[in-house]
């Protein structure tokens, strides 16, 4: 008989289970490899949400002192938002059943009166601080850093100059937590907790009904350990509004497993790499900058091998009369202090002698070491090392290919923020440009198929990079001879426009220059087999 070391049951010698599948590879657990690779994971409310504090504030210390880190946050700002996403309207007008100048007209009006409520920041912020392209901008560093961000909907009397009571609040993720009398701590973080009152489970401020649905959200008036007279408040916040139907709160965050109901930082499979490599540079730095001191260490002739007394400082308040020592760039206040620093030097005195110093760097590779882990970390990000550190020394093929891979990610999230946030404003604030009657659109709130056709819109904002324009014109005109591409989708790809608008802009300018008898016709030949030259690829 033995015993079986995984069931804990004695079989006899004859029958022995052997491991197969996954059970002989990956899951094993009598290779030696992975012995002791005990690997537990629990549900997404015990893996995220009672780690989430901790991984807010490590990734926002990460963005205050690693570069690397800044970097790809505001990398992935900018690319996904840049200056402010832009609102283009394009309704349905097939389902609307209006005539193509008609609903042109309507978008028109549309993004007019919308431009006058996002331009200003005191019509669209509830603090008054930035515009709508500022609250973008801001909403998307703070959901990658944090993990998520609550845009609060709130309201204020309109006037003639801000005609909308539509104010927009962005709360940061610390703010949203389990209220301390239904189960919810600060320190440890617990973050469970239950509503006495409708019974639903509370998930780290996410209040959940039997169904699963996230119907209310609680919001407390301070930061954890703020130190603030503020009173001390828990507000609950409905999910939806149960007249109208609109949201009241808007969560921005991206999921990684189902039942998930608080986001991750993005930053949080990255933080150790890059606070290991924001030390280990920070090291070298440091050991960089002793080797470029000219410095030197003072002895004692008689080899008692002592530190002549008061000669490491604390002696800056000494009146000392004047004397034959100091340095160039700071005078000592002791004469038997030893400072260290550029175009330092220290008269002896009797019964000294001096020591040259002459440190080696200890960093052999410094530059090698660094990019591999730059490169992991912006594989992880997904950045591509020359977008994430802003180093095109590569050939054309191999940087715009980094450009391309890193595009699909950012137009990923900016799908993403689209849809939590941008989107969702902008039906708010037209339902409420409809009941005001600024807009005029018939069936808006008696048909949801009408509803949707009338607030369907476009989100403009940063292309894709462009390495060599001429080559990716080039490229876009044979698309469009060949129908692979509409002018529409190119003019949007290449510069963010609108063909219509540029077609119509042209018409305009073609006629001025014909009217002052200029314009002649420009012809520039392109041989689009002139691929690389030039660039040093031979790719």
């Amino acid at each position: 008989m033995y015993q079986d070391k995984r069931t804990k049951l004695y079989l006899p010698d004859g029958v022995r289970t052997r491991a197969s599948g996954y059970g002989d590879a990956g899951a094993s657990v009598v290779r030696r490899a992975l012995k002791g690779f005990q690997a537990r994971s629990g549900s997404p409310n015990e893996d995220i949400n009672w780690n989430n504090y901790t991984l807010r504030q490590r990734s926002r210390m990460l963005y205050m002192s690693s570069p690397l880190a800044t970097s790809a946050i505001n990398t992935n700002r900018t690319k996904a938002v840049g200056v402010g996403l832009a609102l283009k309207s394009s309704i349905d007008r097939e389902t609307l059943g209006l005539s193509r100048a008609a609903a042109k007209e309507w978008q028109r009006r549309t993004e007019a009166e919308f431009r006058l409520w996002a331009d200003r920041k005191d019509a669209c912020d509830a603090i008054g601080m930035n515009n709508f392209d500022g609250l973008q901008q801001l909403a998307l560093s703070s959901w990658l850093m944090s993990g998520d961000v609550f845009p609060l909907i709130k309201r204020r009397p309109p006037d003639h100059i801000r005609p909308y009571s539509l104010r927009i609040h962005l709360v940061e993720a610390d703010r949203v937590r389990t209220p301390m009398e239904y189960g919810g701590t600060t320190y440890p973080n617990i973050t469970n907790g239950k509503n006495p009152d409708t019974k639903n489970r509370i998930f780290d401020g996410v209040e959940v009904d039997s169904s699963g649905m996230a119907v209310a959200y609680y919001v407390h008036s301070t930061y954890p350990w703020e130190m603030t007279s503020a009173e001390d408040e828990w507000v609950r916040v409905e999910a939806y509004g149960k007249k109208a139907g609109l949201p009241n709160i808007l969560h921005v965050m991206s999921s990684e497993r189902p039942d998930q109901y608080r986001g991750v930082s993005y930053l949080a499979p990255a933080i150790e790499p890059v606070l290991q490599l924001n030390r280990y540079i920070n090291s070298a730095l440091t050991m960089a900058l002793i080797q470029s001191y000219f410095t030197a260490w003072i002895i004692l002739k008689d080899n008692t091998n002592e530190i002549p007394w008061g000669s490491v400082g604390g002696w800056d308040d000494l009146q000392v009369p004047d004397g034959n020592f100091g340095s160039a760039s700071h005078p000592r206040t002791n004469p038997d202090e030893l400072d260290m620093g550029p175009g330092t030097f220290h008269t002896l005195k009797e019964n000294e002698d001096i020591k040259f110093g002459n440190p080696t760097m200890p960093v052999p590779g410094f530059d090698d070491f660094v990019k591999t882990f730059c490169k992991l970390i912006g594989a992880g990000l997904g950045i591509p090392y020359d977008v994430l550190v802003k180093e095109y020394n590569s050939s054309y093929s191999a940087a715009r290919a980094a450009l391309l891979d890193s595009w699909e990610d950012f137009r990923m999230r900016r799908k993403w923020f689209v849809d939590d946030f941008c989107q969702p404003v902008y039906e708010i604030w037209l339902a409420e440009a409809v009941a005001r009657g600024r807009i005029i659109a018939p069936g808006f709130f008696d048909d949801p198929l009408i509803r949707a056709a009338w607030c369907s819109a476009q989100w403009i904002g940063p292309v894709q990079g462009s390495l060599d324009p001429l080559k990716e014109a080039t490229a876009a005109v044979l698309q469009i001879q060949h129908a692979l591409k509409t002018h529409e989708q190119v003019a949007m790809e290449m510069s963010g426009g609108d063909w219509d608008a540029n077609v119509e802009q042209l018409g305009i300018e073609n006629e001025k220059l014909k009217a002052a008898g200029g314009g002649a016709d420009v012809q520039v030949t392109v041989n689009p087999k002139n691929d690389d030259k030039g660039d040093g690829d031979n790719a």
